[in-house]
């Protein structure tokens, strides 16, 4: 199992409409999550700020995002979500959530 964080602005006039969205995001998003052994997503908010957390369980973490990012109803979630975000400052370019290294764990 691998851990991964990342992190993205959200413009407070934005935030009700992405929690709105994620109050009632589409069933096939979250199979189609589950078919690429992501577990444990959780999406934290603070001051304007959304810190994302998975877990992966697979053993081909590049094919199973591949498919993820290949398939039309996965895309068209993320740019019905991406209005409401908008990348950290120290993203790179062409980097839309910036991810994030982990410094500390405790199992």
């Amino acid at each position: 199992m691998k851990r991964f964080a990342d992190v993205i602005c959200v413009p407070a006039e934005k935030y009700a409409e992405y929690v709105e969205k994620h109050d009632n995001i589409w069933p096939s998003i979250v199979q189609m999550m589950r078919k690429a052994h992501i577990e444990n997503f959780t999406i934290f908010h603070r001051n304007g700020y959304l810190f994302k957390y998975y877990e992966y369980t697979g053993d081909d973490y590049e094919a199973d995002m591949k498919k993820l990012s290949d398939n039309q109803e996965h895309q068209q979630w993320l740019e019905f979500t991406a209005v409401c975000q908008k990348p950290v400052e120290t993203a790179e370019v062409n980097q839309w959530w910036a991810p994030m290294d982990e410094i500390f764990h405790i199992l």
